[in-house]
């Protein structure tokens, strides 16, 4: 790589611009380039378009529609970074990087950003590529309960950063989905979840039961929901499991219907046989939603009618038939931070870790035995949040019930630590959701992707 200025320093850009250096994220790697600068006295000059060739970055409809560039184009990517004002900052001045996007090391592993002159106002593209450290995010299958305690214990300073950088490592922090959750059969629920309003076991809560609905009542309301932005539709039925008959018969419906409008589909609908499995497969199910709820330790406190190893056996069932997981659960029902270690723990020792994981903050709902428990601190759901995406960086990490009590600047702050994808929508289920005019200006407001 060479860098020119009018001063003639030809001679020592080789020496002070290394072909690799160390960033917090790891190594990058940079791309030779012929990077002309145009120079008189101590301005840098904005340099010519036809010696950049970046013209791909200056205008993003030349980009992919997420505006991350593919392997093709990477080969051709530039960059400049900003050791460059280690030996000619007498020269050209101070240069800070502004960042813009991350790419996913599963892929390309590109970094982007710009240049900046403070002078000037000069700015110019730069693009690098990053090799992860395996020390900083490494995807394991093997966690310890005390791991992950102390990581959760991390001050949290260096918890948020730790979490950030990996997030940037396996994600682009501007792609965060939004996802619909609609209830096809609510209510009546035989098992005992101290946590659902939908169980049978408690009398007192006010809710009406009702019976399956029409498919095509269901296919209509996920093709509102991709018209308000969401891309999944998750459709719930208060079932202990799967049964056959007509009802199963009408959710293949619905998975058939929601998957031909374009929308990813999910369903969870309890325990279920690898037929029945294999039947959604077939329907062209894309995700299968069983949370494991807490720790095997906790469990017993919460649920009565339905054992650990029922939920860890129906993980199993799905993945045999090629499903991706939603599994992922809850925290504020009284559990300790060890319990909520070792709910971490189980997932991440899927193998592969759940494609998507939700974490729920307990929605206190009148009647459930829950209901005098106090809402759950923002900062402990950050703290979740940021456990959950250095255990399994590959994962798709959902802020799911609860949000509605975070403000937005808590919010933020959890799409900071990983988290990549909400429901939205009035409701979860049953339970209240955050606003759907507030989520559209809060993921304006990040710069998420429409």
């Amino acid at each position: 790589m060479r860098c020119l200025a009018h001063t003639g320093l030809q001679g020592i850009a080789a020496s002070v611009i290394p072909r690799c250096f160390r960033w917090p994220f790891g190594r990058v790697t940079l791309y030779p380039l012929r990077y002309w600068w145009k120079g008189k006295d101590s301005n840098l000059r904005t340099p010519k378009r036809a010696d950049l060739q970046s013209a791909a970055f200056n205008h993003s409809a030349t980009l992919p529609p997420t505006g991350r560039p593919d392997r093709q184009q990477s080969s051709r990517i530039i960059a400049i970074f900003d050791r460059l004002s280690t030996g000619l900052n007498a020269t050209v001045g101070k240069i800070r990087r502004v960042p813009l996007r991350a790419g996913s090391v599963g892929g390309d592993g590109l970094w982007s950003g710009m240049l900046f002159h403070p002078t000037t106002g000069s700015r110019h593209p730069i693009m690098g590529q990053m090799e992860p450290r395996p020390a900083l995010a490494p995807v394991r299958n093997d966690w310890s309960v005390d791991e992950l305690v102390e990581i959760y214990e991390t001050p949290l300073l260096d918890l948020i950063d730790h979490a950030a950088r990996v997030h940037r490592l396996y994600h682009d922090p501007r792609d965060i989905q939004r996802a619909s959750l609609f209830s096809i059969k609510t209510g009546g629920c035989p098992e005992d979840c101290a946590y659902c309003p939908q169980s049978a076991h408690h009398a007192e809560v006010r809710l009406t039961r009702d019976r399956i609905m029409e498919p095509a009542t269901v296919v209509a309301a996920a093709a509102e929901a991709k018209a308000a932005g969401a891309s999944r539709f998750c459709m719930g039925a208060a079932w202990r499991e799967v049964r056959d008959g007509a009802e199963f018969d009408a959710v293949l419906e619905m998975v058939r219907g929601v998957t031909a409008i374009g929308m990813e589909s999910c369903v969870t609908l309890g325990m279920l046989r690898p037929d029945q499995a294999r039947r959604l497969a077939e329907a062209g199910l894309t995700a299968y939603n069983h949370n494991l709820d807490t720790s095997p330790e906790f469990y017993t406190r919460i649920v009565g009618t339905r054992t650990y190893q029922d939920r860890l056996a129906t993980l199993g069932v799905v993945r045999a038939a090629g499903i991706k997981l939603c599994c992922g659960g809850i925290i504020g029902m009284g559990e300790s931070n060890r319990d909520r270690a070792a709910l971490i723990q189980m997932l991440a020792a899927q193998s592969p870790h759940p494609e998507s994981v939700p974490i729920n903050a307990l929605v206190a709902v009148p009647g459930t035995p829950l209901a005098a428990r106090p809402p759950v601190e923002a900062l402990e759901l950050v703290r979740m949040v940021a456990t959950a995406r250095i255990a399994m960086p590959q994962s798709q990490v959902r802020l799911s019930a609860g949000r509605r009590n975070l403000t937005p600047e808590a919010q933020v702050l959890c799409f900071l630590v990983g988290a990549n994808s909400i429901f939205s929508g009035e409701k979860l289920l049953t339970t209240p959701n955050a606003e759907e005019d507030g989520d559209v200006a809060l993921l304006r407001a990040v710069g998420a992707y429409p």
